[in-house]
């Protein structure tokens, strides 16, 4: 017996944080979009509790396991297709696809919501991010509107038929980014600003615009993403290009993937904008 769970990577363009003393009220507001890659996690009948993770270590399973107080046997197997500490959003996706495998294979009767809740509070616990998990519940260009975990959040979907190219020049950490109080600052003042904006006029063009200038101003971008960023946004046929929020990564939209094919860029990764979501298997 086996149950799966995908779950969708995200990137976020630009944002704000949002703090609260109340774990499931933490988060941020601001806008991203899911990929077509993510997490998927399979738990499976086994005589003791084993992990096999392709990428990273154990950490955000411990962190669930401890949330949900489980220690049953079975098997769990995370398979990652994206980096991580990039920017993708797989700390997030690990969690709430394990929350969820974990709820399906035990017939626990938890709604989604509240297993959202629980991937929520395993990234505030562990620093590892504010708002993806809630975005991980929608599709494709997703809006956060209110912060906070699935339930208390609150997020809008929009959908765009676009392929996305993305390259990755290693790793940020994010709480390092998210508890300093300078660029905290920084984040908070520009997020606001485009996120009002945005709520406005929510485009896809907007939304690359924005998250261009949100990385300029925040200062957060190294010299490499800037470089490439400057490279995509010259050509004609890339709709727009920025740094993923938080890491040093680059990402770029264009309506044909050979856009993508025809630039002389190494390891670069082409995927797709998710517009279908979180899959069970």
């Amino acid at each position: 017996m086996s149950n799966s769970v995908f779950v969708p990577g995200h990137v976020t363009g630009f944002f704000n944080i949002e703090n609260h003393e109340i774990s499931l009220k933490n988060g941020s507001c601001g806008a991203g979009f899911l990929l077509s890659e993510g997490v998927r996690t399979t738990v499976s009948d086994a005589d003791r509790l084993t992990f096999d993770v392709n990428k990273g270590d154990d950490t955000v399973i411990d962190e669930v396991l401890n949330i949900m107080e489980i220690d049953d046997s079975f098997k769990i197997t995370q398979d990652i297709s994206l980096p991580i500490g990039a920017g993708f959003g797989t700390s997030a996706a690990s969690a709430l696809s394990l929350a969820l495998a974990i709820n399906e294979f035990m017939d626990l009767g938890y709604s989604e919501e509240l297993c959202g809740q629980i991937a929520h509070m395993a990234e505030i616990n562990l620093g590892s991010g504010l708002g993806d998990v809630i975005a991980q519940t929608g599709k494709g260009l997703v809006l956060r509107t209110q912060p906070g975990a699935p339930g208390i959040g609150e997020i809008e979907s929009f959908e765009h038929d676009v392929f996305i190219a993305y390259k990755t020049f290693g790793e940020i950490k994010t709480s390092d980014i998210i508890r300093n109080p300078h660029h905290r600052q920084a984040i908070s003042a520009s997020g606001i600003k485009y996120l009002e904006l945005f709520k406005n006029e929510p485009t896809m063009e907007n939304f690359l615009l924005f998250s261009n200038r949100f990385a300029h101003e925040t200062n957060l971008m190294s010299g490499e993403v800037e470089n490439l960023v400057d490279y995509f946004n010259s050509s004609s046929d890339i709709l727009g290009s920025s740094m993923a929020m938080l890491g040093n990564t680059v990402f770029a939209f264009a309506y044909d993937e050979d856009a993508f094919k025809n630039l002389d860029i190494e390891d670069l990764h082409i995927c797709q904008l998710n517009n279908v979501g979180i899959l069970y298997d």
